[in-house]
């Protein structure tokens, strides 16, 4: 094995919700490693911000508007890869959302509705429509954001932990359906990362006593989850595929004694 197996040069990656936080992470290490990337998110301006740190750095990628839970702007954004960079054979669905905290007692259908459609839904549609490109290509590596709330219970964020479990069971089932085209589908399930997203969880007293009960001692960074994805879709992972790869600094094998 040689370190060009982590190479992706020449390769058309789609991030999701990459305008900020891991997504931008994402986005911008697999430029770094040679990928022309589609910087997707419904924040046209962040994500030309993000595009324009790739550039600056020799890199080569676009901006798209993009709410994942509209089939619509899905097709458009797929279409603009193909049309402005190429055919994608990285897909990474990171966007997500979450508009509830609170018991699942008090959850609403709209809610969740909401959450479905933009975790779960989002990602379905955008699989069934970049896997014929990559199997075309010949190859493909697909890429779900999960968490490790999908891997436990949860009394205040229960629906959002539901969508992430169910992109775990997704990665599982599309693993066995595209293996015969060398298409590759993982998951990766983080920890506390710090996030606008999560910034509730990790500011404060909370996220020192979180630190506190995590082996490594720290909350974790945008890079260290772009780092594991990164590797997920380059070669390097080239026998794996229906994993869910946790990256946790080690939380949930703390000892809970």
């Amino acid at each position: 094995m040689t370190a060009d197996l982590f190479r992706l040069d020449g390769r058309v990656a789609i991030v999701t919700g990459a305008s900020r936080g891991i997504g931008r992470a994402i986005a911008i290490t697999l430029a770094q490693l040679g990928s022309s990337v589609v910087v997707a998110s419904r924040n046209l301006d962040s994500c030309e911000g993000v595009v324009k740190t790739i550039t600056t750095s020799g890199g080569r990628a676009i901006a798209v508007a993009c709410n994942v839970g509209e089939r619509a702007q899905l097709e458009q954004m797929v279409a603009a890869c193909e049309a402005q960079l190429g055919v994608p054979t990285i897909l990474v669905c990171n966007a997500a959302t979450n508009p509830v905290y609170g018991p699942m007692a008090d959850l609403e259908d709209r809610a969740f509705d909401k959450i479905m459609a933009v975790n779960v839904r989002g990602n379905i549609t955008l699989i069934n429509r970049t896997a014929p490109g990559m199997a075309a290509a010949g190859r493909g590596s697909i890429v779900l954001l999960s968490s490790i709330t999908g891997l436990a219970g949860s009394k205040n964020i229960g629906a959002y932990a539901v969508s992430k479990a169910a992109d775990a069971q997704l990665a599982r089932n599309y693993a066995v359906e595209l293996g015969s085209k060398n298409i590759r589908v993982n998951c990766v399930a983080p920890g506390l990362i710090k996030t606008d997203f999560a910034e509730a969880l990790w500011q404060g007293e909370a996220g020192k006593a979180f630190s506190a009960r995590t082996p490594l001692g720290r909350i974790g960074e945008p890079e260290d989850i772009a780092g594991v994805v990164a590797f997920l879709a380059s070669d390097a992972a080239r026998f794996v595929t229906g994993q869910t790869l946790v990256a946790d600094g080690g939380v949930i094998v703390a000892d809970p004694f």
